[in-house]
Protein backbone atom coordinates (compact mmCIF):
# COMPACT_ATOMS: atom_id res chain seq x y z
CA UNK A 1 0.00 0.00 0.00
CA UNK A 2 3.13 2.19 0.59
CA UNK A 3 3.03 3.17 -3.35
CA UNK A 4 -0.26 3.88 -3.17
CA UNK A 5 -0.38 5.98 0.17
CA UNK A 6 2.56 8.19 -1.08
CA UNK A 7 0.90 8.49 -4.43
CA UNK A 8 -2.56 10.62 -2.49
CA UNK A 9 -0.46 12.33 -0.44
CA UNK A 10 1.26 14.02 -2.74
CA UNK A 11 -1.90 14.44 -5.00
CA UNK A 12 -3.08 16.55 -1.57
CA UNK A 13 -5.20 13.76 -0.74
CA UNK A 14 -5.18 13.80 2.93
CA UNK A 15 -5.61 10.07 5.29
CA UNK A 16 -5.94 9.97 9.43
CA UNK A 17 -3.40 7.28 9.50
CA UNK A 18 -3.52 7.15 12.98
CA UNK A 19 -7.19 6.39 12.96
CA UNK A 20 -7.70 3.98 9.14
CA UNK A 21 -5.57 1.38 8.68
CA UNK A 22 -5.53 -0.33 4.70
CA UNK A 23 -4.40 -3.96 3.98
CA UNK A 24 -5.72 -7.70 3.25
CA UNK A 25 -8.37 -8.49 5.61
CA UNK A 26 -9.47 -12.51 5.59
CA UNK A 27 -12.13 -13.09 3.66
CA UNK A 28 -12.50 -9.72 1.71
CA UNK A 29 -9.04 -8.98 0.16
CA UNK A 30 -7.81 -5.65 0.52
CA UNK A 31 -9.95 -3.23 2.79
CA UNK A 32 -9.92 -0.06 5.33
CA UNK A 33 -9.66 -1.01 9.35
CA UNK A 34 -10.18 0.95 12.35
CA UNK A 35 -6.40 1.15 14.01
CA UNK A 36 -8.27 2.90 16.91
CA UNK A 37 -11.82 3.14 18.51
CA UNK A 38 -13.19 5.61 16.53
CA UNK A 39 -16.00 7.72 16.52
CA UNK A 40 -19.26 8.99 14.90
CA UNK A 41 -18.76 11.60 12.96
CA UNK A 42 -15.04 11.47 12.44
CA UNK A 43 -13.25 11.87 9.14
CA UNK A 44 -10.99 9.50 7.41
CA UNK A 45 -9.95 10.88 5.03
CA UNK A 46 -10.31 13.81 2.18
CA UNK A 47 -10.22 13.79 -1.21
CA UNK A 48 -9.89 16.90 -3.43
CA UNK A 49 -12.97 16.70 -6.43
CA UNK A 50 -9.94 17.27 -9.29
CA UNK A 51 -8.48 13.91 -7.90
CA UNK A 52 -11.62 12.14 -8.90
CA UNK A 53 -10.68 10.44 -12.41
CA UNK A 54 -13.75 10.87 -14.97
CA UNK A 55 -14.66 12.52 -18.31
CA UNK A 56 -14.99 15.52 -16.49
CA UNK A 57 -11.63 16.04 -14.61
CA UNK A 58 -9.51 13.85 -17.62
CA UNK A 59 -7.83 16.60 -19.84
CA UNK A 60 -8.89 13.46 -22.87
CA UNK A 61 -11.99 15.09 -23.93
CA UNK A 62 -11.13 18.33 -24.38
CA UNK A 63 -7.96 16.98 -26.09
CA UNK A 64 -10.30 15.05 -28.56
CA UNK A 65 -13.09 18.21 -28.96
CA UNK A 66 -16.75 18.13 -28.14
CA UNK A 67 -17.75 17.87 -31.39
CA UNK A 68 -15.98 14.44 -31.94
CA UNK A 69 -16.99 13.31 -28.51
CA UNK A 70 -20.37 13.66 -29.87
CA UNK A 71 -19.78 12.10 -32.83
CA UNK A 72 -18.25 9.10 -31.54
CA UNK A 73 -20.78 8.76 -28.58
CA UNK A 74 -18.36 8.93 -26.50
CA UNK A 75 -21.38 11.36 -24.05
CA UNK A 76 -23.15 8.31 -23.27
CA UNK A 77 -22.74 5.11 -21.16
CA UNK A 78 -19.24 4.02 -20.11
CA UNK A 79 -17.32 4.07 -23.33
CA UNK A 80 -16.00 7.69 -22.37
CA UNK A 81 -14.78 7.48 -19.10
CA UNK A 82 -13.61 3.60 -20.36
CA UNK A 83 -11.48 5.60 -22.95
CA UNK A 84 -10.29 8.62 -20.58
CA UNK A 85 -9.01 5.36 -18.12
CA UNK A 86 -7.43 3.55 -20.78
CA UNK A 87 -5.84 7.05 -22.08
CA UNK A 88 -4.28 8.43 -18.46
CA UNK A 89 -3.15 4.67 -18.02
CA UNK A 90 -0.70 4.70 -21.88
CA UNK A 91 0.39 8.03 -20.33
CA UNK A 92 2.59 6.70 -17.66
CA UNK A 93 4.03 8.73 -14.97
CA UNK A 94 3.09 11.98 -16.63
CA UNK A 95 -0.36 11.13 -15.81
CA UNK A 96 -1.81 12.91 -12.93
CA UNK A 97 -3.45 9.43 -11.81
CA UNK A 98 -0.39 6.56 -12.82
CA UNK A 99 -0.33 6.23 -9.03
CA UNK A 100 -4.30 5.30 -8.48
CA UNK A 101 -4.51 2.94 -11.97
CA UNK A 102 -1.35 0.89 -11.13
CA UNK A 103 -2.99 0.16 -7.92
CA UNK A 104 -6.21 -1.04 -9.35
CA UNK A 105 -6.88 -4.85 -9.61
CA UNK A 106 -6.32 -6.21 -13.12
CA UNK A 107 -8.23 -9.65 -12.73
CA UNK A 108 -11.84 -10.33 -11.84
CA UNK A 109 -13.63 -12.80 -10.40
CA UNK A 110 -17.29 -11.75 -11.94
CA UNK A 111 -19.06 -13.12 -14.52
CA UNK A 112 -18.37 -11.43 -17.40
CA UNK A 113 -14.99 -13.42 -17.21
CA UNK A 114 -15.95 -16.74 -16.31
CA UNK A 115 -15.95 -19.38 -18.70
CA UNK A 116 -18.66 -20.68 -20.73
CA UNK A 117 -18.92 -23.92 -17.84
CA UNK A 118 -18.75 -21.66 -15.28
CA UNK A 119 -22.11 -19.53 -16.71
CA UNK A 120 -23.44 -22.43 -16.89
CA UNK A 121 -23.90 -22.84 -13.24
CA UNK A 122 -26.03 -19.35 -13.12
CA UNK A 123 -28.78 -20.86 -15.76
CA UNK A 124 -32.17 -19.55 -14.24
CA UNK A 125 -30.62 -16.73 -12.45
CA UNK A 126 -31.29 -12.72 -12.98
CA UNK A 127 -27.03 -12.90 -13.76
CA UNK A 128 -26.69 -13.83 -16.99
CA UNK A 129 -28.63 -11.55 -19.15
CA UNK A 130 -27.77 -8.69 -17.52
CA UNK A 131 -23.59 -9.20 -17.76
CA UNK A 132 -23.56 -7.05 -21.29
CA UNK A 133 -20.48 -8.41 -22.16
CA UNK A 134 -22.18 -8.38 -26.22
CA UNK A 135 -23.11 -4.66 -26.07
CA UNK A 136 -19.47 -3.78 -24.08
CA UNK A 137 -18.21 -5.14 -26.82
CA UNK A 138 -19.88 -3.64 -29.76
CA UNK A 139 -19.34 -0.24 -27.62
CA UNK A 140 -15.83 -1.26 -28.24
CA UNK A 141 -16.05 -1.63 -32.06
CA UNK A 142 -18.03 0.80 -32.98
CA UNK A 143 -17.48 3.90 -30.27
CA UNK A 144 -14.04 3.78 -28.65
CA UNK A 145 -11.60 2.47 -31.71
CA UNK A 146 -12.95 4.75 -34.48
CA UNK A 147 -12.40 7.35 -31.97
CA UNK A 148 -8.85 5.97 -31.00
CA UNK A 149 -7.90 5.10 -34.96
CA UNK A 150 -9.56 9.15 -35.88
CA UNK A 151 -6.22 10.40 -33.98
CA UNK A 152 -2.94 9.19 -33.90
CA UNK A 153 -1.86 11.71 -32.39
CA UNK A 154 -3.20 11.28 -29.30
CA UNK A 155 -3.44 7.53 -29.50
CA UNK A 156 0.00 6.62 -31.51
CA UNK A 157 -0.37 3.05 -33.50
CA UNK A 158 2.29 1.21 -30.91
CA UNK A 159 0.30 1.56 -27.68
CA UNK A 160 -2.81 0.85 -29.45
CA UNK A 161 -1.72 -2.78 -29.24
CA UNK A 162 -0.92 -2.53 -25.73
CA UNK A 163 -3.59 0.09 -24.15
CA UNK A 164 -6.26 -0.07 -25.97
CA UNK A 165 -6.76 -3.91 -26.61
CA UNK A 166 -10.48 -5.82 -25.81
CA UNK A 167 -9.05 -7.07 -22.98
CA UNK A 168 -8.06 -3.71 -20.90
CA UNK A 169 -11.55 -2.63 -22.29
CA UNK A 170 -13.09 -5.10 -20.01
CA UNK A 171 -10.78 -4.63 -17.27
CA UNK A 172 -11.52 -0.75 -17.18
CA UNK A 173 -15.41 -1.31 -17.51
CA UNK A 174 -14.89 -3.91 -14.70
CA UNK A 175 -12.94 -1.25 -12.34
CA UNK A 176 -16.04 1.55 -12.84
CA UNK A 177 -18.45 -1.27 -12.54
CA UNK A 178 -17.17 -2.00 -9.23
CA UNK A 179 -15.48 0.35 -7.42
CA UNK A 180 -16.92 3.93 -9.03
CA UNK A 181 -19.55 6.46 -7.72
CA UNK A 182 -21.55 8.82 -8.65
CA UNK A 183 -20.19 12.21 -8.04
CA UNK A 184 -22.92 14.95 -9.07
CA UNK A 185 -21.56 18.38 -9.94
CA UNK A 186 -21.81 21.04 -6.77
CA UNK A 187 -25.13 23.06 -6.55
CA UNK A 188 -24.53 26.39 -4.97
CA UNK A 189 -28.46 27.59 -4.64
CA UNK A 190 -28.84 31.29 -3.94
CA UNK A 191 -28.50 31.81 -0.24
CA UNK A 192 -27.15 28.28 -0.08
CA UNK A 193 -24.42 27.41 2.88
CA UNK A 194 -21.72 26.57 0.58
CA UNK A 195 -19.70 24.84 3.06
CA UNK A 196 -22.65 22.30 3.72
CA UNK A 197 -22.26 18.69 3.21
CA UNK A 198 -24.23 16.55 0.37
CA UNK A 199 -24.33 12.56 0.56
CA UNK A 200 -22.27 11.63 -2.29
CA UNK A 201 -24.75 9.36 -4.43
CA UNK A 202 -24.44 5.72 -6.88
CA UNK A 203 -26.29 5.59 -9.94
CA UNK A 204 -27.13 2.18 -9.66
CA UNK A 205 -28.97 2.47 -13.43
CA UNK A 206 -25.91 3.43 -15.04
CA UNK A 207 -24.18 0.28 -12.57
CA UNK A 208 -22.19 2.79 -10.60
CA UNK A 209 -20.04 0.68 -7.46
CA UNK A 210 -20.67 2.32 -4.34
CA UNK A 211 -24.84 2.61 -3.68
CA UNK A 212 -25.47 5.62 -0.57
CA UNK A 213 -27.86 7.63 0.16
CA UNK A 214 -29.46 10.11 -2.45
CA UNK A 215 -29.59 13.84 -1.85
CA UNK A 216 -32.17 15.87 -3.89
CA UNK A 217 -29.68 18.44 -5.35
CA UNK A 218 -29.61 19.57 -8.55
CA UNK A 219 -26.33 20.33 -9.96
CA UNK A 220 -25.40 23.63 -11.43
CA UNK A 221 -24.09 23.59 -14.91
CA UNK A 222 -20.26 23.81 -14.26
CA UNK A 223 -17.44 21.96 -14.58
CA UNK A 224 -13.95 21.20 -12.24
CA UNK A 225 -11.35 22.43 -14.51
CA UNK A 226 -13.08 25.44 -17.01
CA UNK A 227 -13.62 23.25 -19.94
CA UNK A 228 -16.03 23.00 -22.17
CA UNK A 229 -19.40 21.16 -21.21
CA UNK A 230 -19.10 17.39 -22.69
CA UNK A 231 -21.81 15.53 -21.27
CA UNK A 232 -24.77 14.26 -22.81
CA UNK A 233 -27.45 16.13 -24.07
CA UNK A 234 -29.71 13.23 -25.48
CA UNK A 235 -33.08 13.63 -24.68
CA UNK A 236 -33.13 9.97 -24.03
CA UNK A 237 -30.64 10.26 -21.22
CA UNK A 238 -31.83 10.51 -17.70
CA UNK A 239 -28.69 9.66 -16.36
CA UNK A 240 -24.93 11.72 -17.04
CA UNK A 241 -22.42 9.79 -17.44
CA UNK A 242 -20.06 12.52 -16.83
CA UNK A 243 -21.61 11.85 -12.57
CA UNK A 244 -19.99 8.82 -12.84
CA UNK A 245 -16.04 8.54 -11.62
CA UNK A 246 -13.34 6.71 -9.46
CA UNK A 247 -12.54 7.97 -6.54
CA UNK A 248 -9.40 7.48 -4.79
CA UNK A 249 -9.22 5.86 -1.46
CA UNK A 250 -12.98 5.81 -1.24
CA UNK A 251 -13.08 2.87 -3.47
CA UNK A 252 -10.87 0.65 -0.97
CA UNK A 253 -13.51 0.39 1.55
CA UNK A 254 -15.39 -3.18 1.09
CA UNK A 255 -19.02 -3.86 1.55
CA UNK A 256 -21.37 -6.21 3.68
CA UNK A 257 -25.15 -5.93 3.87
CA UNK A 258 -26.50 -3.53 6.15
CA UNK A 259 -22.74 -3.19 7.69
CA UNK A 260 -22.18 0.43 6.45
CA UNK A 261 -20.09 2.51 9.57
CA UNK A 262 -19.22 5.19 7.07
CA UNK A 263 -20.27 6.71 3.79
CA UNK A 264 -18.65 9.59 1.56
CA UNK A 265 -20.04 13.35 1.74
CA UNK A 266 -18.77 15.64 -0.85
CA UNK A 267 -18.52 19.53 -0.61
CA UNK A 268 -17.67 22.29 -3.13
CA UNK A 269 -13.76 21.03 -3.81
CA UNK A 270 -13.50 18.44 -1.83
CA UNK A 271 -15.41 14.89 -1.09
CA UNK A 272 -15.13 13.22 2.99
CA UNK A 273 -15.45 9.96 4.28
CA UNK A 274 -16.73 10.46 7.30
CA UNK A 275 -17.84 7.36 10.03
CA UNK A 276 -21.75 6.98 10.41
CA UNK A 277 -21.30 4.83 13.66
CA UNK A 278 -18.82 4.40 16.16
CA UNK A 279 -16.12 1.98 15.03
CA UNK A 280 -14.11 -0.22 17.72
CA UNK A 281 -9.85 -0.76 16.72
CA UNK A 282 -9.77 -4.09 14.65
CA UNK A 283 -12.77 -3.74 13.04
CA UNK A 284 -13.45 -3.46 9.51
CA UNK A 285 -14.10 0.06 8.08
CA UNK A 286 -17.45 -0.65 5.36
CA UNK A 287 -18.95 1.43 3.04
CA UNK A 288 -22.31 0.52 1.46
CA UNK A 289 -23.36 -1.04 -2.20
CA UNK A 290 -26.94 0.16 -1.08
CA UNK A 291 -27.66 -3.93 0.37
CA UNK A 292 -28.28 -5.38 -3.50
CA UNK A 293 -29.37 -9.24 -4.41
CA UNK A 294 -26.47 -11.76 -4.40
CA UNK A 295 -27.52 -11.43 -8.65
CA UNK A 296 -25.80 -7.88 -8.65
CA UNK A 297 -23.15 -8.38 -6.04
CA UNK A 298 -21.98 -11.24 -7.82
CA UNK A 299 -22.43 -9.54 -11.38
CA UNK A 300 -20.98 -6.34 -10.80
CA UNK A 301 -18.40 -7.37 -7.72
CA UNK A 302 -17.58 -10.98 -8.08
CA UNK A 303 -18.74 -11.40 -4.57
CA UNK A 304 -22.14 -12.55 -2.49
CA UNK A 305 -23.65 -11.63 0.79
CA UNK A 306 -23.78 -15.12 3.69
CA UNK A 307 -25.48 -13.84 6.60
CA UNK A 308 -28.49 -15.20 8.45
CA UNK A 309 -32.04 -14.35 6.16
CA UNK A 310 -35.31 -13.36 8.12
CA UNK A 311 -38.69 -14.67 8.26
CA UNK A 312 -41.07 -15.98 6.42
CA UNK A 313 -37.00 -17.25 5.35
CA UNK A 314 -34.80 -19.31 7.39
CA UNK A 315 -30.86 -20.30 7.02
CA UNK A 316 -28.35 -18.22 5.15
CA UNK A 317 -28.12 -16.09 1.98
CA UNK A 318 -28.95 -12.18 1.59
CA UNK A 319 -31.64 -10.74 3.18
CA UNK A 320 -31.85 -8.51 -0.64
CA UNK A 321 -32.37 -11.33 -2.69
CA UNK A 322 -35.28 -10.84 -5.43
CA UNK A 323 -36.26 -13.45 -8.29
CA UNK A 324 -37.68 -11.83 -11.46
CA UNK A 325 -40.31 -13.91 -13.54
CA UNK A 326 -40.41 -12.76 -17.25
CA UNK A 327 -43.67 -11.74 -18.17
CA UNK A 328 -43.56 -14.14 -21.45
CA UNK A 329 -43.35 -17.07 -19.47
CA UNK A 330 -46.75 -16.12 -17.37
CA UNK A 331 -48.43 -15.73 -21.11
CA UNK A 332 -47.25 -18.82 -21.51
CA UNK A 333 -48.06 -20.98 -18.51
CA UNK A 334 -51.97 -19.40 -18.85
CA UNK A 335 -51.98 -20.60 -22.23
CA UNK A 336 -50.48 -24.01 -22.10
CA UNK A 337 -53.21 -24.41 -18.77
CA UNK A 338 -56.33 -23.01 -21.25
CA UNK A 339 -56.85 -20.17 -19.10
CA UNK A 340 -55.90 -17.22 -21.52
CA UNK A 341 -58.88 -15.85 -23.67
CA UNK A 342 -58.94 -14.14 -27.56
CA UNK A 343 -55.27 -13.17 -29.03
CA UNK A 344 -53.01 -13.30 -26.24
CA UNK A 345 -50.24 -11.46 -28.31
CA UNK A 346 -52.82 -8.24 -28.79
CA UNK A 347 -53.49 -8.53 -24.84
CA UNK A 348 -49.76 -8.43 -24.05
CA UNK A 349 -48.88 -5.80 -26.14
CA UNK A 350 -52.12 -3.58 -24.92
CA UNK A 351 -50.23 -4.13 -21.33
CA UNK A 352 -46.66 -2.94 -22.42
CA UNK A 353 -47.98 -0.10 -23.18
CA UNK A 354 -49.88 0.97 -20.64
CA UNK A 355 -47.03 -0.48 -18.01
CA UNK A 356 -44.04 -0.91 -19.64
CA UNK A 357 -43.47 -4.06 -16.92
CA UNK A 358 -41.97 -6.99 -18.83
CA UNK A 359 -40.28 -8.58 -15.60
CA UNK A 360 -42.13 -9.12 -12.30
CA UNK A 361 -40.04 -9.28 -9.19
CA UNK A 362 -40.43 -11.21 -5.84
CA UNK A 363 -38.40 -10.45 -3.04
CA UNK A 364 -38.21 -11.92 0.30
CA UNK A 365 -41.47 -10.87 1.82
CA UNK A 366 -42.41 -14.14 -1.14
CA UNK A 367 -45.36 -12.16 -2.03
CA UNK A 368 -46.70 -12.52 -5.73
CA UNK A 369 -46.27 -9.23 -7.22
CA UNK A 370 -49.87 -7.72 -7.62
CA UNK A 371 -48.48 -6.53 -11.48
CA UNK A 372 -48.52 -10.17 -11.98
CA UNK A 373 -52.01 -11.08 -10.82
CA UNK A 374 -52.90 -8.32 -12.97
CA UNK A 375 -51.59 -9.49 -16.17
CA UNK A 376 -52.79 -12.84 -15.73
CA UNK A 377 -56.36 -11.86 -15.21
CA UNK A 378 -55.75 -9.34 -18.33
CA UNK A 379 -55.16 -12.58 -20.44
CA UNK A 380 -58.53 -14.37 -19.06
CA UNK A 381 -60.87 -11.28 -18.92
CA UNK A 382 -63.92 -12.35 -21.27
CA UNK A 383 -64.05 -10.53 -24.51
CA UNK A 384 -67.05 -7.94 -23.16
CA UNK A 385 -64.51 -7.17 -20.13
CA UNK A 386 -61.37 -6.77 -22.22
CA UNK A 387 -63.12 -4.16 -24.42
CA UNK A 388 -64.03 -2.43 -21.43
CA UNK A 389 -60.81 -2.42 -19.79
CA UNK A 390 -59.08 -1.23 -23.21
CA UNK A 391 -61.85 1.94 -23.52
CA UNK A 392 -60.92 2.86 -19.89
CA UNK A 393 -57.48 1.95 -20.04
CA UNK A 394 -58.01 0.33 -16.43
CA UNK A 395 -56.35 -2.68 -15.80
CA UNK A 396 -57.64 -5.70 -13.62
CA UNK A 397 -57.65 -5.43 -9.87
CA UNK A 398 -54.81 -7.44 -8.75
CA UNK A 399 -57.38 -9.96 -6.58
CA UNK A 400 -57.35 -13.34 -6.82
CA UNK A 401 -59.92 -16.33 -5.83
CA UNK A 402 -59.60 -19.96 -5.30
CA UNK A 403 -59.97 -21.14 -9.07
CA UNK A 404 -57.20 -18.82 -9.91
CA UNK A 405 -54.31 -19.83 -7.24
CA UNK A 406 -53.48 -22.67 -8.69
CA UNK A 407 -52.41 -21.25 -12.15
CA UNK A 408 -50.22 -18.56 -10.09
CA UNK A 409 -48.47 -21.35 -8.50
CA UNK A 410 -48.05 -23.09 -11.75
CA UNK A 411 -46.08 -19.66 -12.65
CA UNK A 412 -43.89 -20.33 -9.87
CA UNK A 413 -43.09 -23.80 -10.47
CA UNK A 414 -42.22 -23.37 -14.01
CA UNK A 415 -39.94 -20.32 -13.03
CA UNK A 416 -38.59 -22.84 -10.35
CA UNK A 417 -37.77 -25.18 -13.21
CA UNK A 418 -35.69 -23.22 -14.75
CA UNK A 419 -32.98 -23.94 -12.69
CA UNK A 420 -30.80 -27.07 -13.94
CA UNK A 421 -30.80 -28.70 -10.10
CA UNK A 422 -33.27 -28.55 -7.23
CA UNK A 423 -33.23 -26.61 -4.08
CA UNK A 424 -32.08 -29.62 -2.11
CA UNK A 425 -29.54 -30.76 -4.12
CA UNK A 426 -27.65 -27.31 -4.00
CA UNK A 427 -28.07 -27.47 -0.27
CA UNK A 428 -26.21 -30.48 -0.52
CA UNK A 429 -23.52 -29.01 -2.49
CA UNK A 430 -23.02 -26.23 -0.12
CA UNK A 431 -21.55 -29.11 2.00
CA UNK A 432 -18.74 -30.23 -0.23
CA UNK A 433 -15.36 -28.61 -1.10
CA UNK A 434 -16.03 -26.21 -4.07
CA UNK A 435 -14.36 -23.06 -6.48
CA UNK A 436 -14.95 -19.70 -5.67
CA UNK A 437 -16.76 -19.21 -8.15
CA UNK A 438 -19.17 -22.18 -8.49
CA UNK A 439 -19.47 -21.55 -4.32
CA UNK A 440 -20.74 -18.19 -5.33
CA UNK A 441 -23.25 -19.49 -8.27
CA UNK A 442 -24.71 -21.49 -5.54
CA UNK A 443 -25.48 -19.29 -3.81
CA UNK A 444 -26.98 -17.12 -5.93
CA UNK A 445 -29.48 -19.65 -7.16
CA UNK A 446 -30.28 -21.09 -4.08
CA UNK A 447 -31.15 -17.43 -2.42
CA UNK A 448 -33.70 -17.61 -5.35
CA UNK A 449 -34.90 -20.88 -5.33
CA UNK A 450 -35.62 -19.79 -1.41
CA UNK A 451 -37.64 -17.02 -2.47
CA UNK A 452 -39.52 -19.22 -5.08
CA UNK A 453 -39.85 -22.32 -2.83
CA UNK A 454 -41.64 -19.83 0.19
CA UNK A 455 -43.98 -18.04 -2.50
CA UNK A 456 -45.29 -21.49 -3.56
CA UNK A 457 -45.99 -22.88 -0.28
CA UNK A 458 -48.06 -19.31 0.59
CA UNK A 459 -50.29 -19.82 -2.18
CA UNK A 460 -50.93 -23.67 -1.48
CA UNK A 461 -51.76 -22.51 2.11
CA UNK A 462 -54.05 -19.55 0.90
CA UNK A 463 -55.68 -22.49 -1.48
CA UNK A 464 -55.96 -24.49 1.09
CA UNK A 465 -57.54 -21.72 3.63
CA UNK A 466 -60.01 -20.66 1.13
CA UNK A 467 -61.36 -23.91 -0.04
CA UNK A 468 -61.37 -24.84 3.64
CA UNK A 469 -63.06 -21.86 5.24
CA UNK A 470 -65.14 -20.82 1.71
CA UNK A 471 -66.77 -24.42 1.63
CA UNK A 472 -65.17 -24.32 -1.77
CA UNK A 473 -67.37 -20.49 -2.79
CA UNK A 474 -64.74 -17.97 -4.21
CA UNK A 475 -63.54 -15.86 -2.26
CA UNK A 476 -61.40 -12.97 -3.21
CA UNK A 477 -58.12 -12.30 -1.36
CA UNK A 478 -55.05 -9.97 -1.68
CA UNK A 479 -51.83 -11.26 -2.15
CA UNK A 480 -50.17 -9.37 0.50
CA UNK A 481 -52.85 -10.81 2.82
CA UNK A 482 -51.18 -11.41 6.36
CA UNK A 483 -51.82 -15.23 7.86
CA UNK A 484 -53.83 -14.08 10.41
CA UNK A 485 -56.17 -12.61 8.03
CA UNK A 486 -56.08 -15.50 5.59
CA UNK A 487 -56.93 -18.10 8.78
CA UNK A 488 -59.83 -16.25 9.67
CA UNK A 489 -60.79 -15.96 5.85
CA UNK A 490 -61.54 -11.81 6.28
CA UNK A 491 -61.62 -10.30 2.25
CA UNK A 492 -58.91 -7.80 1.86
CA UNK A 493 -59.86 -4.17 2.14
CA UNK A 494 -57.94 -3.64 -0.89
Amino acid sequence: MDDLLSWFSSEHGVLDTAAMGLGDITGHGRGAYALRDIPEGHELFVIPRSLTLSTRTSSLPGLLGKKAWKEYKLDIGWAGLILCMMWEEAQGASSRWSGYLADLPSTFSTPMFWSSEELDELKGTAVVDKIGKDDAERDYREKLMPAAQSRPDLFPSEKLLQYYTLERYHVMGSRILSRSFTVLKWERESGADADAMVVADADTSLGSGMDVDMDANNPVDQDLDGTEDLDSDDEGDSEDPGDVAMVPMADMLNARFESENAKLFYEEHNLKMITTKAIKAGEQIWNTYGDPPNSDLLRRYGHVDYVPLRPPLSGMGNPADVVEVRADLVVAVTQDRGKAVGDAKERVEWWLEVTDDDTFVIQTDCEVPDELISLVLLLMLPAPEWEKAQRKEKLPKPKINVGLLPLIASVIETRLEEYQTTLEADEELLKCPLSVNKRNAVIVRLGEKYILASSLAKLRAMELVLREGGQGKKRKVSSSEDDKEQSKGKKSKS
